[in-house]
């Protein structure tokens, strides 16, 4: 009995070709794990695996050549982009701090509006009055700042 199907043999050297297939693989597989990161180094691998394995399995070879590079090309971009990036502050959340600086606000409002209308209907004479309304709004003003300077040192 003859098996002899064209381009295969017996089923015995068939199966011998696939186990030899299967740890030619493995190796070059283990091959690539093991070589560093350089693209000299995949290469040296890939070209010793082509000359193990043949030419049947080039197109799968350069697959796995083509995506190590890939991979390695968006490690260093990726080192580059962290390197050149500044040290961000942190972002300011919502938070007690906004809501203060909200209320503060509002509260400096309230209070240097009437203060500024009733003031300013009074009997008070004019450069007592405009001494009085600069003072108002300074010292609101004041307020203002030292409590926004304060929070940044803190």
């Amino acid at each position: 009995m003859a098996w002899h199907v064209v381009g295969i043999g017996s089923p015995a050297s068939a199966l011998e070709r696939c186990r030899l297939d299967i740890s030619l693989s493995k190796r070059y597989i283990s091959t690539m794990e093991r070589s560093s990161s350089s693209s000299g180094d995949e290469l040296r691998a890939s070209l010793a695996a082509r000359r193990d394995l043949g030419p049947d399995y080039e197109d799968s070879l350069v697959e796995g050549f083509l995506e190590k590079m890939d991979q390695e090309i968006d490690r260093r971009v990726d080192e580059r982009l962290a390197a050149r990036a500044p040290a961000k502050a942190p972002a300011v959340a919502p938070s007690v701090d906004a809501g203060q600086r909200l209320a503060l606000a509002i509260v400096s409002l309230v209070a240097g509006v009437p203060a500024t209308i009733g003031i300013t209907y009074s009997d008070l004479g004019e450069s007592l009055l405009a001494f009085i309304l600069v003072l108002l709004w300074v010292g609101i003003v004041a307020v203002n700042v030292s409590f926004v300077l304060g929070r940044r040192r803190g």
